[in-house]
């Protein structure tokens, strides 16, 4: 009755947790391996008890928590743990798509085509990528491009070193 979700931040874990408490009435513990270990504890034996479904949200699975509750940790380690990873090539595309029309931002559809390959697959650097962007276009009063986007990338690798 009880479930991990792990995966990195702005992967839309917390999003993914909401809805399942939604729809199943079950309880949604996010951040869960900053919490105090007898909140989890209890809420791991609810679970159990009320046959209503639990799940923590962490970054990563149990074993990199520590937990010093010997039954918590012995609870944990048979819980099931679901793991979000980075997006591949097709998600990373959709992602950015969704971040530009969120913002109203129309491109060229090259440009999608032009980022993909050239941007780090992580959450975090796809939504950094269309701030950059986004910014760039309302600084330079100009419309997204390939330009813009080359412009860009160029001085995110400059920041770099």
């Amino acid at each position: 009755m009880a479930t991990i979700l792990t995966g990195p931040r702005k992967s839309g874990r917390s999003l993914l947790g909401r809805l399942f408490a939604k729809r199943s009435g079950g309880r949604l513990i996010d951040d869960a391996d900053r919490r105090p270990e007898d909140e989890l504890f209890h809420a791991w034996n609810d679970a159990q008890a009320t046959r209503r479904p639990l799940l923590l949200i962490a970054d990563l699975p149990p074993p990199a928590w520590k937990v010093r509750l010997p039954d918590l940790r012995s609870r944990l380690g048979a819980t099931p743990a679901v793991t979000l990873g980075d997006p591949d090539d097709a998600l990373a595309a959709a992602l950015i798509e969704k971040l530009l029309a969120q913002r109203n931002l129309p491109s060229p559809p090259e440009l999608i085509a032009y980022l993909v390959p050239r941007i780090e697959r992580t959450h975090v650097d796809i939504i950094r990528t269309v701030d950059a962007l986004d910014e760039a276009a309302l600084a330079k009063r100009a419309r997204l491009s390939v330009k813009l986007a080359r412009d860009i990338l160029g001085s995110k690798q400059e920041d770099l070193f």
